[in-house]
């Protein structure tokens, strides 16, 4: 990908901790304008320490959201998350709701606050990163692959709307990466099965899928810089570029 010749402001959701928040220090250390938002203030002011400009913008807060509509963005990263495992037959609701309330609710909403400048101004781009874990589910990984797969979704349906408009949309679909994300997943799962359980046992071998082989994020991050910065990019990224392979998808 060619690399556009302008500086860009560049939001980016979930700059508190791991891709995103080397994805705001490598784009600002480029020379482009970022808002790194970040859940908390403390975050915040850790980011800024390393020269990027940040704010606490949780996308679940309404607050928040009101102030993200007013500021003009050439580009929005959709990088904030959270994980959830659990098996669908018992994993209770309020934890169901709270990672749809940040990975697919709080995402379009964020989105919906940025869409109206950009649309005014017939140019931007929305950059949506879901999972492997949008096009693969495996035994308890259900709650946060269901978020996810609801991402591709978004990111097909948002495309072909934004296009009339000259707005780009495109996702990243990132495997097992060691940012500390997937291991407060699998740990967390051990609060909701019994040892000694069918469900126990699939608690150990998520563990050895999702832990077991997991890779540099400085990838990601440097995908994430490309898909900020470049002329074009194409609708969908998948890394590593072997990812679906690795899990018996069919090539795409």
């Amino acid at each position: 990908m060619a690399e556009a010749t302008s500086t860009r402001t560049i939001l980016i959701t979930g700059a508190g901790s791991g891709f995103g928040r080397g994805a705001a220090i490598e784009l600002t250390r480029r020379g482009h304008s970022v808002i790194g938002a970040t859940l908390t203030e403390e975050q915040a002011e850790s980011l800024a320490s390393e020269g990027v400009e940040a704010r606490k913008l949780d996308i679940t807060d309404d607050i928040d959201l009101a102030a993200a509509a007013e500021l003009e963005v050439d580009v929005l990263l959709n990088n904030a998350g959270r994980g959830q495992l659990g098996p669908l037959a018992t994993v209770p609701m309020d934890k169901v709701r709270a990672v749809f309330e940040v990975n697919v609710f709080g995402t379009l909403r964020i989105t919906q606050a940025v869409l109206g400048g950009m649309q005014r101004r017939g140019r931007g781009r929305i950059i949506i990163v879901s999972s492997i874990a949008g096009v693969f589910s495996g035994p308890l990984s259900g709650p946060y692959a269901m978020t996810k797969h609801a991402l591709e979704a978004m990111a097909k349906s948002l495309r072909a709307e934004m296009e009339p408009y000259g707005i780009e949309v495109c996702k990243l679909n990132p495997g097992p990466y060691a940012t500390g994300f997937n291991d407060l997943m699998v740990d967390g799962v051990q609060e909701l099965v019994a040892a000694g359980t069918a469900e126990g046992e699939l608690a150990e071998s998520t563990r050895v899928r999702m832990l077991g082989n997991q890779l540099d994020p400085s990838e990601i991050v440097d995908t994430m810089v490309e898909l900020c910065t470049a002329a074009d990019v194409p609708f969908e990224t998948f890394k590593p570029d072997d990812i679906l392979d690795r899990y018996g998808l069919a090539a795409r």
